[in-house]
């Protein structure tokens, strides 16, 4: 106990700075260096971690601590095992408690505050906050803590979060294994009328010279739990011009109620649809988050909230998500656009700014495409283009697929290429950084890559047990790909092979005017020219699955196609199939003459959500020349979360493959667009939710003696997540063509280290 005595447990905030971090908490430390930097930040205190580690230990339950945490980190792919031990681990934080030393020391800091001072108390926990981690919404924070019982209890709830099943996952993925420890950080409340978040670079595209603001009214709360839409501002670095306003429907807002509780207040709906911030707020958040980036120097994420018309700043950290340098603008060089490098390397070329396919005509060879975004129908003009960029469009849009299948230089997302960038003007699009450079780099090429068709490659260095495949989605590729040590085709898309061969038309105004059989011949020789390079190894093709949107697009697609306001989850798939039969028996006489040469290629089921659907789809396959076939294969996509109960089913059915489709199974399982900049920080491959139905759907597969596999690029670029997949049991992995060799090193790591740790056990 004289240890404890002689310890100092809290500190001002004001007087911490960033090289306290390891006993004040990223979030503590970085609060430090607002005060410093003279910033406007409510007053508050800081609960040093050795207020933690001295509770547990005068509570007695430190190594039964120490030991459940070693046993819940390697526990991250088992689900149920995990939650087990965290509600054990919690369980033993609250009944530690709050050591009375620290307890007095705690209260005599609150009371300093002002008697009945309302409070937010935050959790600041060891490596959170930092650079590589930044540990955003993981870990407790109670807002609107009024009284010294409610202070001690929020604290403890703090401690608590330590140990939730989410945030040992975070860490384990992050590579943080050691025991971790929580600092807490209570601020005087800020009654907000306004509140949300500011990023010094765009967490989007990475862009380095504007400001990113969103807003809504009441407390913040709302906009970092993404529970409602809130405004975006896009505000320009150097000038603190407005660039962009986006309104978000503000459904509703939290206060502080009469009982001294959160209270959410519904919204009236001209209030849910107003201006959050004017142009003069809007420029004092931007200028604030400046000086904070100024101050720390690097790119920062920070909170704020207005009361009574001045701005507060309650949190900042550093961007961890940024997935690109910021570039060096020289005067010969300067930096045009901005946005996610897609897919790499580097073209110079004049600019051909088009609206819609329909234009494309009007690209001459060697041209730089910039469109808003792109669909299928935009492939024969990408493949004339030296390289590619897009308003809009994620990693896994079409421009992305496309662009890194023809090794075209592509950069995706830059909200406002179309405007900034101008016909005729020379540029350079940089696809390993995401950039569009003014003039013409004397590296970069001029005109698009032609592939050529490769040698055989020499034998892969790592051999796996766990099948590395590759995606795919036009056959241009398909030789120099195959020459890779890959092991198949994983999901081989059929949209852009259809699409070419549609020439643009709806199918059904093809079968409409009897010009079936020219569709059908076009994707005999698409498909056919995949199987053969890949021979003998699988190609599993993935039938179409455009959804509705996308086929009123095509010619003719406006009198077949009804119009849905979400076509996500609309009539698409395997349901679209026994609706369409005479679509469907199109494609399926396709694949049948494919196979006539080619019988490693077999067929995947998109979008599948009941059994009654799926038996419909196997029938028609059945009752037509594909099905009559020896050796087909039927696989599914498991993207909807129903097939974790219905697999079973499936299989005894004759389905013996599954492809776990994990973007759309995460956006399904946690209910958040991938694509949707404002709830990104959402969309998590990793989450529990997500890795317990894929450990589900895995170990029905193991059960029933059927293929696994995943389709997405996670494994590749995620060790922790290929490690949970190879202790699941998958038998595949399918990446993307130039993730290959980095998934098979990742896959190969994961599975000697579950072999070592059996052999240590």
């Amino acid at each position: 106990m004289d240890v404890m005595q002689s310890r100092t447990y809290v500190r001002d905030i004001a007087a911490l700075r960033i090289a306290d971090a390891d006993d004040a908490g990223g979030k503590g430390a970085n609060m430090g260096e607002l005060v410093a930097a003279d910033l406007p930040v409510p007053p508050g205190f800081v609960l040093l971690r050795h207020c933690y580690r001295d509770s547990m230990r005068a509570g007695g339950v430190d190594a039964e601590i120490a030991a459940l945490h070693r046993e819940a980190i390697g526990a991250v792919a088992d689900t149920f095992r995990l939650t087990e031990l965290c509600e054990r681990l919690q369980a033993l934080v609250h009944k530690a408690g709050i050591a009375e030393h620290v307890r007095e020391a705690v209260l005599a800091a609150y009371r300093a505050l002002g008697a009945d001072t309302v409070v937010a108390v935050r959790s600041s926990a060891t490596g959170e906050d930092s650079r590589d981690a930044s540990f955003a919404g993981m870990n407790r924070t109670i807002t609107n803590v009024l009284g010294e019982n409610a202070l001690i209890d929020a604290i403890q709830k703090c401690w608590m979060s330590l140990f939730s099943p989410r945030v040992i996952t975070y860490r384990a993925s992050r590579g943080i294994t050691g025991e971790p420890a929580m600092a807490v950080v209570v601020q005087k409340m800020i009654n907000s009328e306004k509140a949300g978040v500011a990023f010094t670079a765009d967490p989007s595209t990475g862009a380095q010279d504007r400001v990113v603001i969103e807003g809504a009214f009441g407390l913040g709360e709302v906009v970092v739990s993404g529970s409602v839409n809130p405004d975006t501002y896009v505000v320009a670095k150097d000038t603190l011009r407005v660039l962009d306003v986006r309104i978000g429907h503000k459904a509703f807002k939290i206060i502080r109620g009469p009982d001294g509780h959160d209270t959410e207040v519904e919204l009236a709906q001209d209030q849910a649809a107003a201006r959050v911030l004017d142009d003069d707020e809007l420029r004092r958040i931007a200028e604030l988050a400046i000086a904070i980036e100024r101050h720390n120097g690097c790119p920062q994420d920070t909170e704020w909230a207005i009361e009574d018309g001045l701005a507060y700043l309650v949190q900042a950290r550093p961007i961890t998500t940024l997935d690109h340098p910021p570039a060096s603008i020289s005067e010969e060089h300067p930096v045009l656009a901005r946005g996610l490098a897609a897919a790499p390397g580097l073209a110079s070329g004049s600019v051909r700014v088009l609206e819609s396919p329909d234009q494309g005509s009007l690209l001459q060879d060697g041209e730089i495409l910039v469109a808003q975004m792109t669909n299928p129908d935009w492939l024969p003009t990408i493949r004339r283009a030296a390289a590619l960029v897009t308003d809009t469009g994620g990693m896994t849009c079409h421009a992305a697929i496309v662009a890194r299948e023809l090794k075209v230089p592509c950069v995706v997302g830059t909200r406002s290429a179309t405007t900034d960038l101008h016909a005729g003007t020379t540029v350079t699009v940089d696809g390993n950084q995401g950039r569009v450079l003014a003039g013409r780099l004397q590296t970069a090429t001029s005109t698009a890559t032609v592939t050529q068709r490769a040698e055989p490659a020499e034998p892969a260095s790592e051999v796996t047990g766990t099948k590395i495949y590759v995606n795919l989605a036009i056959p241009d590729s398909a030789e120099s790909v195959a020459a890779q040590p890959v092991d198949g085709v994983g999901l081989l898309r059929a949209e852009f092979m259809l699409t070419e061969a549609l020439s643009g038309r709806h199918p059904r105004d093809l079968i409409a005017h009897g010009e079936q059989g020219s569709l059908v011949d076009a994707m005999v020789t698409s498909v056919g020219r995949i199987g053969a390079a890949f021979a003998p190894r699988p190609v599993i093709y993935r039938t179409t699955d455009f959804r509705t949107n996308e086929f009123r697009g095509l010619r003719g697609g406006r009198a077949y196609e009804p119009e849905e306001h979400n076509p996500m989850i609309g009539y698409r798939g395997c349901y679209r199939y026994i609706k369409e039969p005479d679509v469907f028996a199109v494609e399926l006489e396709a694949l049948a003459r494919v196979r006539e040469q080619s019988p490693n290629v077999h067929v995947m089921i998109p979008f599948v959500r009941t059994r009654w659907e799926l038996e419909e789809c196997l029938s028609l396959i059945d009752a037509s020349p594909l099905g009559r076939q020896r050796g087909l294969h039927r696989w599914v996509m498991a993207e909807v979360p129903s097939v974790v109960h219905w697999l079973p089913e499936y299989i005894g059915m004759g389905i013996d493959g599954v492809s776990i489709g994990s973007n759309d199974l995460t956006q399904l399982v946690l209910g958040v667009d991938r694509d949707s900049d404002i709830c990104a920080e959402l969309f998590d491959e990793s989450d529990p939710a997500v890795l317990d139905a894929i450990g589900q759907i895995i170990g029905t597969a193991r059960k029933f003696g059927v293929t696994s596999s995943l389709c997405g690029q996670a494994p590749s670029t995620n060790p922790a997540f290929a490690e949970h997949l190879v202790r699941m049991g998958i038998t595949s992995v399918s990446v993307n063509p130039d993730a290959a060799a980095a998934a098979r090193r990742v896959v190969a790591a994961a599975e000697r280290r579950v072999l070592l740790a059996a052999a240590l056990t």
